[in-house]
């Protein structure tokens, strides 16, 4: 009898838990103005913690040592925008340039392959011709200029990101206490949520190591192939790295695009040679034993998840798709009811030594 009244509740809960997922969901995209600036601070908080704990010990105060970290981060974001202003106002003047070499070496190649008699070289002439697609190298330059501008549209409202992010760090040392004040002798609970903050650290800490490791080499790789803006490269490289799979691959095309224009095919090959081998060492190799096998997502998830917070908050939304779903899923994990959920997400499936999913048994 119970569990005929369970069955008969499913459905009825299913469509309870669709509803609350749709109000969140809409909640998440309506109250993006607010949101953003604070899942910014938050993990700009969660990266910068280290340094006030750092000072601290050293006999720093608390309020300037949340001042100094704030400054560093301030400078840090200063530099970083700086640089890429300087590069993209430099490749405005050169990008025209480079679209006419482009066309000239997509129009060799189909005039090759039209004295090769290959089979589809009359498609590709007819039909993928550069007068034919109009390429004009300064609206690309401009949806190049507005899809960067856009990824650090979060300058504009950098002032709110940092003021909320000096009251994060202010309370951090605080917020301990009154965790353990509210649980009171629910100590599970308060060891869980410590665990919780301290695997999301550990997570964006070894994920901004190398990130900006990998952009340092492969802006390196591009300074000694001659390429040109290395520097733009390898600040691309970094912001990309966040994202697994799809942005080492799309951090590779301008690079080789520029090897293609600048030198030719063979350099074009040699520079996506560079790229491959620092992102398959770094994303296959170091970054798994560092962040260790349960802190991964399935590649189906990682689309699904950029797809998911682009559509919820733009283009920056897209860029902290993977920490936001990282973050989620860490909680998930240390949640007993929903670590299927983890499971689910995860890249490598459960562990056979771990703890797995504990079903209930409903008895009769």
């Amino acid at each position: 009898m119970v569990l005929e009244r369970m069955e008969q509740n499913a459905g009825t809960r299913f469509l309870f838990n669709l509803a609350l997922v749709v109000v969140v969901v809409a909640g998440l995209k309506l109250g993006a103005p607010i949101l953003l600036p604070f899942a910014l601070a938050l993990f700009l908080a969660i990266l910068t913690l280290p340094i006030v704990v750092w000072l601290q010990q050293r006999g720093v105060p608390r309020s300037p040592a949340v001042l100094l970290a704030v400054l560093v981060d301030v400078a840090l974001f200063g530099l970083l925008v700086l640089l890429a202003s300087q590069s993209l106002n430099d490749l405005e003047g050169e990008v025209r340039r480079y679209g006419f070499r482009l066309s000239g070496i997509w129009t060799g190649w189909i005039e090759s392959l039209e004295e090769a008699t290959f089979p589809g070289a009359n498609f590709l002439a007819q039909y993928l011709n550069p007068e034919i697609l109009d390429l004009d190298p300064g609206q690309l330059f401009s949806f190049l200029q507005g899809t960067l501008f856009t990824a650090f549209s979060f300058a504009g409202s950098a002032f709110l990101v940092f003021l909320i992010l000096i009251f994060i760090l202010g309370e951090a040392t605080v917020f301990p206490a009154k965790f353990r004040a509210i649980l009171g002798r629910e100590q599970g609970h308060s060891s869980r949520l410590t665990k919780i903050v301290t695997e999301v650290q550990e997570y964006l800490g070894i994920k901004f190591f190398i990130s900006l490791v990998t952009g340092i080499l492969l802006g390196a790789w591009c300074w000694v192939l001659g390429l040109d803006f290395p520097v733009l490269l390898g600040l691309v490289a970094f912001v990309l790295n966040f994202v697994p799979t799809i942005g080492s691959i799309i951090a590779a095309v301008p690079a080789m695009l520029l090897g293609l224009i600048q030198v030719g095919a063979g350099h074009m090959f040699i520079v996506g040679v560079g790229y491959v081998l620092v992102n398959f060492g770094f994303g296959n190799l170091i970054e798994p034993n560092l962040l260790g096998r349960r802190l991964g997502l399935s590649t189906l998830v990682v689309i699904l998840s950029l797809v998911f917070w682009g559509w919820v908050w733009g283009a920056v939304g897209a860029l902290l798709a993977v920490p936001l779903t990282m973050v989620v899923k860490i909680m998930l994990e240390n949640t007993a009811d929903l670590r299927w959920i983890a499971i689910l997400l995860d890249k490598a499936g459960p562990d056979p030594g771990g703890p797995g999913v504990v079903i209930e048994d409903l008895g009769d």
